[in-house]
């Protein structure tokens, strides 16, 4: 585990270009990240930056909603980029209707997911772990 980071909100994007290139893919699925924390601790501001980083220029929004967007990359180390929503799911059960199986196997694809605790038992445990809390200082990142 890594010490907790201080960022201001300006700088979020900035920090999650900075985690993208010292991320490596998975030599065997895809590569997984997770992002835990309360509603407005910058989960969705870190996509951002992490979308922008791979060239993305439709806007990101957090698929609350929709559960997963997935992105097509061009020319990185990822094939697609797919950002998931998990706070409406109510149990890993819930993921076999997204093709989630599907999508953990393909090492092209670099996974996102908000709210990893409602798919508890869902993730792989080589998954990149990090956690977000904001206080008045700013947005607090620990990597895991």
């Amino acid at each position: 585990m890594r010490a907790m980071k201080t960022v201001r909100e300006h700088e979020m994007e900035e920090e999650a270009t900075t985690f993208l290139s010292s991320l490596v893919p998975a030599k065997e699925g895809a590569t997984i990240v997770t992002l835990s924390g309360d509603l407005g601790a910058g989960k969705t501001t870190f996509v951002k930056g992490v979308a922008r980083a791979l060239g993305i220029e439709e806007r990101v929004t957090s698929p609350t909603f929709v559960i997963l967007k997935i992105y097509d990359l061009h020319g990185q180390k990822f094939e697609r980029l797919i950002h998931m929503d998990a706070y409406r799911l109510k149990g890993r059960q819930h993921l076999k209707v997204l093709g989630w199986d599907e999508l953990l196997k393909d090492p092209g694809n670099l996974i996102i997911v908000e709210w990893p605790e409602k798919i508890e038992g869902g993730l792989p445990e080589r998954a990149k772990r990090i956690s977000l809390r904001y206080s008045e200082e700013g947005r607090h990142i620990r990597y895991d």
